[in-house]
């Protein structure tokens, strides 16, 4: 392809060419002979061009799979609005079309030797029908065709990412409505904290999904802009309708600056890192569920787990190790792509044939990851029992217990002074009413009911006593359980409306190709 492109799955990533000024909008092609060897003379490069050692280095032709049928797409939609615009003649039209089905039926393996895929379709539309087939190529240039074919299957994979955050949501919300009485220990720094629930730990990366999801849709909105007649970068002189292609092709609306269209590549940046804020999330996640693993508060499920070549008894959860691993990978995709696109000037610059694989390949592997994520939170078992034993580690309770003494009226600080005191010598009421002593000069049942204290060290009254907006008391993770769900389904709702809107502009674009064809 003129820019970038990878091909789906294991397949290498697509890569952008540059169309350059062979490429520029043009009313027909030439140099048409021998168009099958790209050695040769072929329908973009000159004699001149097409030769040297540097041509394999130059092709994305193989890795351009991943945007075959966009490219098909994008040529269907302009052929069909060239001649709507009575830029190309009806039946000169339908024969291009009717050579495009042929194409698509063979598939990319069989497209002749070319730079790209753009070149390599254009090459076999012309021996299929002649050189009238070069008129596809009438009033664009391989610069806006490539930026496209991007976007078009760039929208496709986004969508698929975003309903992988959307099933995260969903298990997450599931554990957490099944765990809102499951006390655990909660952490900071890895150290004991404060008593939490299972449902309160649940309901805190729900809301951090959300936001990917927030961050996946608002991306996808700006990719969701065609950059189609921008030609090579400064318009084209044919009278062209650029938001007819767009409506084809299902696009929101167009890129309106010509050299913005072809060249720019922030909307690649901008899902890059929403993909990388994912997969920190995702790696946060995984890191958890390592570690609840390790301490036998949770049993990660066999389809979610490994063993040991050597070591019989081990279970290993490996892969939420990989899911952890992604997050690195990610974050490299978004250094990798930032200082390709930091020193390029305006326009087209062939540096961004490197730019797109650390999309395509962002993209498939933070949404694996997700989908990773969400079926070995959906499956894993919660160890209820090791939780509520835990949940009191470390003196846990004991800033609930500073918190008492405040209500009661005791500086915050002093009471702190005073719990800390106790933690270092046993921790308990007795040690506490020690510390009173010891701090206040006075009995401790002066300030507060002992049978209150004692709640307040219970890790199960430690919890439902936080009941604020956002804790861990079940009443309040009801809320956030409500919240979560009215959410999710909003943007189960969006997601299911954008894909729809795609399915339509596929079926009104092939409706309108059977007017010719």
């Amino acid at each position: 392809m003129t820019e970038e492109s990878t091909h789906d799955g294991g397949d290498e990533p697509a890569l952008e060419t540059d169309g350059g000024d062979a490429s520029e909008a043009s009313g027909s092609s030439s140099d048409v002979s021998d168009v099958g060897d790209a050695g040769s003379d072929s329908v973009v490069r000159r004699d001149r061009f097409s030769g040297g050692p540097a041509r394999s280095f130059l092709s994305s032709l193989e890795a351009d799979t991943r945007i075959f049928e966009a490219d098909l797409e994008v040529d269907r939609a302009h052929v069909v609005m060239l001649a709507e615009q009575g830029i190309i003649d009806d039946n000169t039209a339908g024969e291009i079309l009717t050579a495009l089905d042929t194409i698509e039926v063979d598939g990319h393996e069989a497209l002749p030797d070319g730079e790209d895929v753009h070149e390599a379709i254009e090459t076999a539309v012309i021996e299929r029908i002649g050189e009238d087939g070069g008129k596809m190529h009438t009033a664009r240039s391989r610069n806006d065709e490539v930026a496209a074919c991007i976007r078009y299957r760039l929208r496709e994979d986004v969508l698929e990412a975003i309903e992988t955050t959307l099933a995260l949501r969903e298990a997450l919300l599931e554990v957490a409505s099944e765990h809102t009485e499951t006390v655990m220990p909660g952490y900071t720094h890895l150290q004991p904290a404060q008593p939490i629930t299972v449902a309160h730990w649940a309901c805190s990366y729900e809301g951090a999904v959300r936001r990917d999801t927030a961050r996946l849709l608002a991306a996808y909105d700006r990719i969701n802009e065609s950059p189609l007649g921008g030609a090579a970068f400064a318009g084209t002189t044919f009278d062209i309708d650029r938001e007819r292609t767009a409506e084809l092709l299902g696009f929101e609306s167009v890129v309106e600056n010509s050299m913005d269209a072809s060249s720019s590549r922030d909307f690649l940046l901008e899902t890059v890192q929403a993909l990388s804020t994912h997969a920190t999330t995702l790696s946060g996640v995984a890191e958890d569920l390592i570690i609840f693993a390790n301490r036998g508060f949770v049993s990660l499920s066999d389809d979610y787990s490994s063993t040991s070549s050597i070591m019989p008894q081990k279970k290993n959860p490996d892969t939420l190790e990989l899911v952890r691993a992604v997050a690195g990978d990610a974050a490299g995709s978004v250094q990798g792509l930032t200082t390709t696109l930091k020193g390029l000037p305006r326009a087209y610059n062939r540096d961004l044939q490197r730019a797109t694989t650390h999309a395509w390949e962002t993209v498939d592997a933070v949404t694996e990851a997700s989908e990773v994520a969400a079926g070995a939170i959906a499956t894993a078992a919660w160890n209820e029992e090791t939780l509520a034993a835990e949940a009191g580690e470390g003196f846990s309770t004991a800033t609930g217990v500073a918190d008492l003494l405040a209500a009661n009226g005791l500086p915050f600080r002093t009471a702190h002074e005073m719990v800390a005191v106790a933690a270092e010598n046993g921790a308990d009421y007795d040690a506490l009413e020690a510390a009173a002593e010891d701090v206040l000069g006075e009995s401790l049942e002066l300030f507060v009911d002992p049978s209150a204290v004692e709640d307040a060290l219970d890790p199960v009254e430690s919890v439902a006593s936080r009941d604020s907006q956002g804790g861990p008391a079940p009443d309040a993770v009801a809320d956030q359980l409500e919240s979560g769900r009215e959410a999710l389904t909003a943007d189960e709702t969006s997601l299911e409306q954008t894909a729809g809107a795609l399915e339509d502009a596929h079926e009104q674009l092939r409706a309108e190709v059977n007017e010719y064809v």
